[in-house]
């Protein structure tokens, strides 16, 4: 399982943000992101990837969270960026809440299959009631990180605990 914290980097989390629209919020994801693809115009390229990504089908989890996400034509490994909002932005989403939760994943297009399977567990993740009201919570980025890393420390022990289970099961 993917952990929130090799997907992000703590200079990837905006606490705070003001914003005016889900466009907007797009423009402040590749402005964040922009300087670590290698690409020209990759500011501008992460933007219509995102956009054109979210006419497929709106990103809004619900309760105010949202994982936009979209393929991008080059890079390494996937890039995120975690923005909570000081006003939630309307986001269209299906359960007509506004949105002031987002974390945004962009992949390359190389990488794809090997992390599609991956995205519904991360947003499922995500949606936890509990790590979303800590984030709510969090002061300033040095928190959301550590919210995240306690996640993941927490995912990785239920992970365990499930696989002992698991082979205690098929001993019986």
């Amino acid at each position: 399982m993917i952990k929130f914290t090799e997907l992000l980097k703590p200079e990837n989390i905006r606490q705070g943000l003001i914003c005016s629209s889900k466009k907007r919020l797009f423009e402040i994801i590749t402005q964040v992101i922009a300087d670590q693809i290698q690409l020209e115009n990759a500011e501008q390229l992460c933007f219509e990837c995102l956009l054109s990504r979210e006419k497929i089908g709106n990103s809004g989890l619900g309760n105010g969270i949202a994982m936009p996400k979209a393929r991008i034509p080059e890079g390494n490994q996937p890039l995120a960026v975690f923005i909570h909002l000081d006003s939630p932005v309307d986001y269209e989403s299906a359960d007509h809440r506004d949105v002031d939760l987002i974390l945004a994943i962009l992949v390359p297009e190389k990488l794809c299959e090997s992390y599609i399977s991956e995205l519904p567990k991360i947003a499922e993740k995500f949606s936890d009631k509990t790590l979303c009201k800590q984030l709510r919570n969090a002061q300033n980025a040095d928190e959301i990180w550590q919210i995240f890393k306690y996640a993941d420390q927490l995912s990785m022990q239920d992970a365990i605990e499930q696989d002992s289970e698991e082979a205690t099961n098929e001993t019986a």
